[in-house]
């Protein structure tokens, strides 16, 4: 690619393709994305592979690199440039990712070592088992990668009175059905959005999800959620209107069709502005969710499958301790130590 061309992501026959601003392809990039196409993975992590293939070809343009001499020490300057642009470090781990696939897809020797490279050290864990669940064995690493060290993320629970605050501000029956499925079955906005109206179950009292990857789970529905549901579903949303799709837009030019991303993302932002609650969003009541299950025991394992991760790992962070937990267990505590020793 010439240098005064500039790169960016297109729609190419319906799939997401790196393109020049003259419009000429770019097949070194183009032929792994589709690859990823043809084993079938979604459009949107298609979607974001091509976005992070986008931003290493810039950086690769501007300095003058290629893909095929790129070492493990050259992609330091990776980081280092990715740092100076104020990337999170969990966003600069998964460019790196997609870095050493595309190099795996072009050159299956891998990326060469070289002087000035900086790899996370190994260290012992024990032998046997990992140290979360203690039910994986440990297998020993063929090799180390390139990574960032990635702070630790608390996270952070509405408390009552937030999430009170926050309904009370609400004025639909959709609004209200589509937070309490975040809030007391975990569903995240885009999980909420692909909803059906087959998908849903009242008289069972269970949703049928589409999570990430396409891969389907059954959830349990509290009892606000399905009378949310009815109420939406008696006075809101119309018989009369065609589209599947379960939450629809209410008014305007496109009243009766599915809601989009940017239209959800819109009731959240003016509740935020008319309510006390000014850290209300979608993936904050999932996080709500996670962490009042795990505070009432909820077995990690049905935890993990009501919230669709993958990796129990993303559950273990609902079991940590957020800091108001563990200052009411402390002064819970203290209150019994002052009375043992007669403190009061």
């Amino acid at each position: 690619m010439a240098k005064n061309e500039k790169l960016q992501v297109c729609i190419h026959r319906g799939r997401h393709r790196l393109m020049s601003d003259k419009g000429k392809l770019l097949e070194e990039a183009n032929r792994f994305l589709w690859a990823l196409d043809t084993r079938g993975l979604s459009p949107r992590t298609i979607r974001a592979y091509a976005f992070d293939l986008l931003v290493l070809y810039r950086w690769m343009s501007e300095g003058g690199h290629c893909l095929e001499r790129l070492t493990q020490s050259t992609l330091l300057d990776f980081v280092a440039h990715e740092q100076a642009r104020g990337a999170h470090p969990s966003s600069i781990n998964r460019r790196l990712t997609v870095c050493r696939l595309l190099h795996h897809f072009h050159y299956p020797n891998g990326l060469k070592s070289a002087s000035g490279t900086s790899l996370p050290a190994p260290y012992y864990r024990g032998p046997g088992r990992e140290r979360h669940l203690g039910v994986h064995r440990l297998h020993k690493k063929r090799e180390l990668v390139l990574r960032v060290k990635i702070p630790d993320k608390q996270i952070c629970p509405l408390s009552g009175e937030q999430i009170r605050e926050y309904l009370r501000s609400l004025r639909r029956y959709r609004d209200i059905a589509i937070v309490h499925l975040m809030l007391l079955s975990g569903l995240r906005s885009r999980e909420v959005l692909q909803l059906g109206c087959s998908d849903i179950c009242l008289i069972e009292r269970r949703v049928r999800v589409k999570g990430k990857g396409n891969k389907e789970r059954i959830v349990p529905l509290a009892d606000l959620s399905v009378l949310s549901l009815e109420q939406y579903l008696t006075y809101e949303r119309l018989r009369g209107y065609d589209d599947e799709t379960l939450f629809v837009c209410l008014q305007g030019k496109r009243r009766g069709h599915a809601m989009t991303p940017a239209g959800l993302r819109s009731i959240f932002r003016t509740r935020r502005k008319n309510s006390a609650v000014q850290d209300a969003n979608p993936h904050r009541f999932r996080h709500t969710f996670g962490a009042d299950m795990a505070r009432r025991g909820v077995h990690l394992y049905v935890l993990q499958k009501l919230m669709g991760h993958a990796n129990p790992e993303m559950t273990l962070r609902y079991i940590n301790l957020s800091m108001e937990d563990i200052a009411d267990a402390y002064y819970a505590a203290a209150k019994e130590i002052q009375k043992h020793y007669d403190l009061e």
